[in-house]
């Protein structure tokens, strides 16, 4: 299993045509006839066949990716390292601004965490309009045990077909 992100700036262009192919990219302006020597996007198969050489060119390379604050691997997907420091590092919320910024960046994650909208529930009641920022008990375990599930988040795998699921 193979998994890549790349930005290439024209990114077909890069690949050049077989010369018997150069006559099927043809067409007429109204200052002559021209034909494409590389790949033009619009082509049906130019998708498949960059992404096959961009397979064999960086297969070696690429036996984990990290891609919009995931890692994603033959294993599974997990959180970014990076990102799981920032948990460990978050101070506890001062504010309803800070309680907001926190419960967005743990619902990013959500997935990795079982039961999270009844964890997070004293934080989010925090944010309904006329709330009073009264930080108590309730709360600090709510912002302590969503940290503490967040940083020992399992690796998310694709199901097997083999067992029952369970889907929460």
């Amino acid at each position: 299993m193979h998994f890549s992100k790349i930005d290439l700036r024209s990114g077909y262009h890069q690949l050049r045509l077989k010369e018997q192919d150069i006559s099927k990219t043809a067409f007429r302006t109204r200052y002559g006839y021209y034909e494409f020597l590389v790949m033009p996007f619009g082509l049906t198969n130019a998708p498949a066949v960059f992404m096959d050489l961009m397979n064999r060119v960086f297969h070696e390379f690429l036996d984990n990716v990290a891609f919009l604050g995931h890692i994603v691997s033959a294993e599974g997907i997990t959180m970014d390292p990076a990102k799981v420091e920032a948990i460990t590092k978050c101070p506890r919320p001062t504010s309803v601004t800070e309680v907001r910024s926190f419960l967005g960046l743990a619902g990013y994650y959500r997935r990795f965490v079982k039961g999270f909208s009844r964890l997070a529930l004293p934080l989010t009641k925090l944010m309904r309009k006329g709330e009073k920022f009264v930080w108590n008990k309730e709360r600090e375990n709510s912002f302590e045990e969503l940290k503490q599930h967040l940083v020992s988040a399992p690796v998310l795998t694709l199901p097997s077909g083999s067992g029952g699921f369970q889907i929460y």
